[in-house]
């Protein structure tokens, strides 16, 4: 099973994650960024190319390797400084208001203990702060739902500890930011997978 997550799942992540249908969806979750931009979840760098331009600086946080290798060639032809600095947004070693802004985009899914990185996030991001989301989750139609619990535990074991049934949203919230904006409904696919959310939040001031 180590072979299958470290080697073979970034690669399906990259694939899945990747989908052109995608596109819009992270576009409107980068929308707006701007200065020193810490990313947990940074993957292969789905989101690189969608940077606005004023991102002068990503710190990066992703726990595979060879994800980072897959990010390489988009880091060069977008020509943005991108620093490795953690393998896990639980704890990160980083100083109080360090970042301008914050970028999660489908990783609240799948991150063990969701309540501290999002603490760790709100720490590190300076007072009002921009913390913007991509995520999928709770679907608000009953045999939806049904799915989407009967496929969790395997989706879990598949997909790197994928959760089907959190609910951005509420995480935010629960974590004391403010959720300026936000927009949800299905994405292209199966319905249990694609209840999407975009976010828009800052940090208390």
């Amino acid at each position: 099973m180590a072979f299958y997550s470290e080697r073979v799942l970034p690669h399906l992540v990259d694939r899945t994650c990747g989908i052109e249908g995608f596109d819009r969806w992270r576009k409107e979750a980068v929308e707006g960024l701007s200065g020193t931009v810490l990313e947990i979840g940074f993957g292969s760098g789905l989101n690189v190319a969608l940077y606005p331009e004023d991102v002068e600086r990503v710190v990066a946080v992703e726990p595979s390797a060879v994800a980072r290798r897959l990010a390489e060639p988009r880091i060069s032809e977008r020509g943005v400084t991108v620093e490795h600095v953690g393998l896990d947004g639980s704890v990160l070693e980083m100083e109080d208001h360090s970042v301008d802004a914050a970028l999660c985009t489908f990783t609240l899914c799948t991150i063990p203990d969701v309540d501290a990185a999002l603490s760790e996030v709100r720490r590190v991001l300076r007072p009002g702060g921009r913390f913007q989301v991509l995520e999928h989750g709770l679907a608000p139609d009953p045999g939806v739902v049904r799915w989407q619990r009967r496929m969790e535990p395997l989706q879990k074991v598949m997909a790197g500890g994928c959760h089907l049934t959190r609910e951005p949203l509420v995480m935010l919230e629960r974590a004391g930011f403010h959720v300026e904006s936000s927009r949800s409904r299905y994405g292209k696919g199966p319905k249990p997978w694609t209840y999407l959310t975009v976010a828009h939040s800052t940090s208390p001031g």
